[in-house]
């Protein structure tokens, strides 16, 4: 539920989205501009995983929503967002990806975060490898 959202992302340092399409089309945009979320310290947002039911699922979705609250959605735009609540460092999707990719992201984060101790910048960067 959203009030679920809000407190998992108003009480929490770390925060993990692992999930199907754009995270911002989970949460009811509105409530999110107004909240403070200055606790996170770290949001990883992997999400953009695209199926052909998420796609269609999303489809439908969209049909209600004005082009601009679609454009906020963007991963730019969604990073953006997150800064102006607070978030203090966001590593995210910036294109759609396979359940296949993300699964390795994730493994690869939480090696080099959790398990190795590198900081947030070296683990982005052996990302992008």
């Amino acid at each position: 539920s959203q009030g679920e959202w809000e407190q998992l992302l108003t009480n929490c340092s770390v925060f993990l989205f692992y999930g199907m399409e754009r995270f911002i089309s989970h949460i009811l945009l509105n409530r999110l501009v107004a909240m403070n979320i200055q606790k996170c310290h770290l949001m990883i947002l992997l999400d953009l995983v695209r199926s052909k039911q998420s796609y269609q699922r999303i489809t439908n979705s969209d049909t209600h929503k004005s082009c601009l609250h679609i454009a906020v959605e963007r991963p730019t735009e969604t990073a953006m967002l997150l800064s102006l609540t607070g978030v203090r460092s966001i590593i995210a999707n910036q294109w759609y990806t396979t359940l296949q990719e993300n699964a390795e992201r994730l493994e690869i984060l939480c090696e080099n975060l959790l398990t190795i101790g590198r900081t947030t910048g070296q683990t982005v960067h052996i990302l992008r490898k």
